[in-house]
């Protein structure tokens, strides 16, 4: 199969950073020309009206995505997503992540992912609700917990997923919590859910600066995008000895040298909604942020922001995606010219799936764990996955990019041939 160009001229966004990711995989394990057809394609994908009544009583359309890109692992697992740039096209490159990245920490899942087209941060809670509801209702029939588990993603909660759930279930008639992850715990969601991919982040860095050599104590870190991922990633490496001198959201970053209390950015955050303005601190720019001297990178923001210009900036020795696909092939090529060591996506942020399937267990069985026995559990998947794939990387002699792309791929693949085509 001919291979897609890398550079980040022809590049036009995810999908197509999700496929060139995929054919290198492909190539490095030799796949059969029909597996590697399988899954360029998904499953399924679906695009939905989502008419919604405004406080105004005017209704505005929205549209909706679902991609389902593989259950030949299992049940399709995801979050969704409301933000303004939502395109099919970036569904279906994030449900291609999600399924290498559940193979990756060996969760029986595939990938999911979806999304609706809208600006929530102008949206009432009474008509996000609507929305929301909606948006569930024209999806019941291909969503379920053996079908496809939905999940927060970005400018969505855990109140999100509790309209979700109550819709599904109201059509199902009887309680069905186990349809979505990431729900509030009074409604059985999991403790631990909240800070899971942060917290997993943090194991994958500690791993890999120990098997660096390099020590945690001191090791300065700049964290681009502080929401949910990147505010509990800067709150739980403090205690073990990071230490955070950038952070940004979409509205700029603050730089201090000498490190940032967590304590201090998470409460201005709240009091003004973004980190900029911090007490103690300078203001720079996102792209500022990248250049920062440090020892570890942490982009959590959104898709596409090292590339082969930004890459040449950055001076940090580790990269943990805590973003899904921040960068792009080029972006990746410069990355290893300049040696950095890069933990990606499908790895680095994995622990918000794991914790998911956790949640997704506990839902179906009606036994809840303690935040202890989530964390430990979550540890030992994350500490296994790191180890799998560094050895993947030493033993095919590539980065660690093309390492977790072959474990998660090869693992999907495995299962591909195993169960055949049907009929």
């Amino acid at each position: 199969m001919a291979q897609s160009d890398t550079s980040d001229v022809k590049i036009a966004g995810p999908l197509e950073t999700a496929l060139v990711q995929l054919d290198q995989t492909a190539e490095l394990l030799q796949l059969e020309q029909s597996i590697h057809g399988k899954l360029r394609e998904p499953k399924r994908v679906v695009r939905v009206s989502v008419p919604t009544k405004m406080d105004d009583g005017d209704v505005e359309v929205f549209v909706g995505y679902r991609s389902q890109h593989n259950m030949d692992r299992g049940p399709c697992k995801g979050g969704i997503r409301y933000h303004p740039g939502v395109t099919m096209e970036e569904v279906m490159a994030l449900s291609m992540w999600m399924t290498w990245k559940c193979a990756v920490v060996n969760v029986p899942f595939g990938g999911g992912k979806g999304g609706i087209a809208c600006n929530p941060k102008g949206m009432s809670m009474a008509e996000l609700e609507r929305m929301t509801r909606r948006f569930a209702s024209e999806l019941v029939d291909i969503i379920g917990p053996d079908i496809d588990i939905p999940a927060p993603d970005v400018y969505t909660n855990a109140q999100t997923m509790a309209w979700i759930m109550d819709t599904y279930s109201m059509n199902a008639g009887h309680v069905v919590p186990a349809v979505v992850t990431g729900k509030p715990v009074e409604l059985g969601g999991s403790l631990g859910r909240d800070k899971a991919t942060g917290l997993g982040c943090v194991f994958v860095v500690r791993e890999a600066l120990k098997t660096l050599g390099m020590p945690i104590e001191g090791a300065r870190m700049a964290v681009q995008g502080f929401g949910n991922v990147g505010s509990w990633y800067s709150r739980l490496i403090e205690p073990i000895g990071g230490k955070v001198v950038a952070a940004s959201d979409s509205r700029g970053g603050v730089y201090n040298p000498n490190g940032i209390a967590c304590a201090d950015l998470v409460a201005h955050k709240k009091e003004t909604g973004s980190v900029v303005g911090c007490a103690g601190t300078d203001g720079i720019t996102n792209e500022e942020l990248l250049a920062v001297d440090c020892e570890v990178l942490v982009p959590s923001a959104l898709e596409g922001v090292i590339t082969s210009e930004t890459a040449p900036t950055i001076k940090a020795k580790v990269i943990a995606e805590g973003a899904n696909g921040p960068t792009t092939p080029r972006g990746q090529e410069a990355l290893n010219d300049k040696g950095i060591f890069v933990l990606p996506d499908i790895l680095a942020n994995a622990g918000g799936v794991t914790v998911s399937y956790f949640e997704w267990v506990q839902s179906l069985a009606g036994y809840f764990w303690s935040e202890e026995e989530v964390d430990t559990q979550l540890e030992k998947v994350m500490v296994t996955a790191f180890e799998r794939v560094h050895a993947e990387s030493e033993k095919l002699g590539v980065d660690m990019r093309l390492a977790a792309s072959a474990v998660g791929v090869g693992r999907v693949a495995r299962a591909v041939r195993l169960r055949g085509i049907y009929p």
